[in-house]
């Protein structure tokens, strides 16, 4: 029976759709298919991406409608640019080394092992991440600072350090490794690194040769996402930093901000851009090369009880290593946001009903209710734009192609200060003058989730057997039935991981959301800020009863879409 160009003849003699070998959706006419798929994803980007960040730049560089482009030259030739610019490269390449280091063998624990309160403690590693930076670095700062845990246990000290910046970043991004690495191995079958070891390989070799090569483009994925949060790291490197450090994300907002120089911001913008651009496609290289097909099973049977003294250990490793930069700092929230004047208390929580303090127009408590609508609205957006572009780049293209996965990554590496002030600048007038609407803020928290989506689905779309979608064109299926028996059931696990990712930086977005969110309608990021830069215990205490809060709605959502999972055996979530 012929097979490609000409399209395969089904049994009863019709002339069944086009079908092509490999990766990718079997769709007629691949290239029209893929071009109609990345139409919504590029118009997304270009209204509400690339149009605010340009607005910002041209307001830095043009003087009297003629472009300024020496001011570039002058920006980074001044010696505290050129240490802003080293700092941050350096410290997001050791913070990045440091979460593979303590994050993969948890990735490895939560695919490979069953064990008692699985469940709760994946939820508890997912926990930071949605958690705005300010609190990250506050809660670290009540750990590790003066008077903190450590300082009066041991008399050490490590704010203002660098250690304190890397320990924190850890703690921000090690979800992101055991999400995405763990999600792509809990399905790889084990059957395949067993057969190796019968052919006489060991352990080690087995696994290096096996399995690692299956894990390269999750683990460069995951690697990606988490240099590009550490490069562009803002409340963190703000609190923990102090004068000493400062990254380009925390120059920006200090060029704006405080000295109102936009030229110099969008200088360092560009910088953003160019240095973003080099890491994507050093990934894309790296993913090309370390691609291959893989043989996906259901999780669920993947997973069985640690035996031996070594999986013993691996697991009280990583027990050890949660409860030590996981748990205990958001034990700390969980501390102050109860430790009153009076003694512990919730006299913090029930303050958030009263507008008395001043700092909302409403009482804090709405920032909860809030952030959640905005965030499902955001999760939604993010997951049609992001799945129509995964699917769209599914098959190995040109460079068109590649230029369009590198331009979806780029909002995790530019500056949420420069998106969220181009919104201001660019989308005040009609047709797009939204600036006094609602649904900018879930559109600005979609931006953030959209790179998730792809990252996390792309992997396991490609992965795929592409001839399992060539016996189904066989049998008669449409493309799009094609798509929904063999597709969907492999691809599944990977939405949800992607709609709780997204979800989950969607309620803790706060670069860009603290310029748009409207006073009556804080998020729960912005009223954390809010409270935080206002002096007195009432307003800390609020801040860390928020925090709480955050961290708790959080880790009930998780633990609600784990019950998704266990019923279903899908899904990371």
């Amino acid at each position: 029976m012929k097979k490609g160009a000409e399209g395969t003849r089904a049994p009863d003699g019709a002339a069944g759709p086009p079908v092509r070998r490999g990766r990718g959706l079997p769709l007629p006419r691949g290239g029209v298919a893929r071009l109609g798929l990345m139409a919504l994803p590029v118009a997304f980007f270009a209204v509400f991406f690339a149009y605010p960040v340009a607005a910002i730049v041209a307001r830095g560089l043009k003087v009297d409608g003629a472009w300024r482009f020496g001011r570039i030259a002058d920006v980074l030739g001044q010696s505290d640019i050129q240490h802003v610019l080293w700092f941050t490269t350096w410290q997001a390449l050791a913070s990045t080394g440091l979460t593979l280091l303590l994050a993969l063998p948890g990735a490895y624990v939560f695919a490979r092992f069953d064990f008692r309160g699985k469940q709760v403690l994946r939820a508890v590693v997912t926990v930071p991440f949605v958690l705005p930076t300010v609190v990250v670095g506050t809660a670290f700062l009540a750990l590790i600072g003066r008077g903190g845990l450590v300082d009066e246990l041991w008399g050490v000290r490590l704010d203002t350090t660098v250690w304190a910046i890397l320990l924190a970043h850890v703690f921000f991004n090690y979800a992101v490794v055991v999400r995405t690495v763990g999600g792509l191995w809990a399905q790889l079958d084990p059957r395949q690194e067993e057969a190796a070891r019968v052919l006489g390989a060991s352990r080690a070799r087995a696994w290096r040769t096996v399995t690692l090569p299956a894990l390269g483009p999750a683990v460069a994925a995951a690697a990606l996402m988490v240099f590009l949060f550490t490069f562009t790291s803002f409340g963190i490197v703000q609190i923990l930093g102090g004068p000493t450090y400062a990254t380009l994300e925390v120059e920006i907002y200090r060029q704006t901000a405080n000295l109102f120089d936009l030229a110099t911001a969008a200088v360092l913008t560009l910088v953003q851009f160019a240095a973003v651009g080099v890491v994507l496609a050093v990934h894309a290289w790296t993913v090309r090369r370390r691609e291959s097909t893989l043989r996906l099973v259901d999780a669920a049977t993947t997973a069985r009880r640690p035996r031996g003294a070594g999986q013993r250990g691996l697991l009280g490793f990583v027990l050890l290593t949660v409860a030590a930069l996981i748990v205990l700092p958001l034990g700390v929230l969980v501390q102050r946001s109860l430790d009153t004047p009076e003694g512990y208390g919730f006299a913090y929580y029930e303050q958030l009903t009263s507008t008395d303090g001043g700092a909302f127009l409403v009482p804090p408590i709405d920032a909860i209710w809030n952030s959640l609508q905005y965030a499902v609205v955001a999760t939604a957006i993010a997951l049609v734009v992001g799945g129509l572009a995964a699917t769209a780049l599914t098959r190995r293209a040109g460079r068109l192609v590649r230029g369009f996965d590198a331009l979806l990554m780029l909002p995790l590496g530019v500056s949420a200060v420069t998106v969220g002030f181009g919104f201001l600048i660019a989308l005040d007038e009609p047709p797009l003058d939204l600036r006094a609407s609602w649904f900018l803020v879930p559109l600005a928290q979609a931006l953030v989730g959209v790179p998730f989506v792809i990252r996390t689905m792309l992997p396991v779309l490609r992965a795929v057997d592409g001839r399992l979608r060539e016996a189904a064109a066989v049998l008669g299926a449409s493309p799009l039935r094609a798509w929904r028996e063999v597709d969907l059931p492999l691809v599944r696990r990977a939405l949800l991981v992607a709609a709780g990712f997204a979800f989950a930086v969607s309620l803790g977005e706060f670069g860009a959301t603290v310029f748009i969110a409207r006073p009556d309608n804080p998020t729960l990021p912005v009223a954390v800020a809010t409270l935080f830069g206002r002096p007195g215990d009432l307003n800390y205490g609020q801040a860390m009863a928020l925090s709480t809060i955050l961290m708790v709605v959080c880790a009930v959502s998780l633990l609600l879409l784990e019950r998704v999972r266990t019923d279903r055996t899908t899904g990371e979530f």
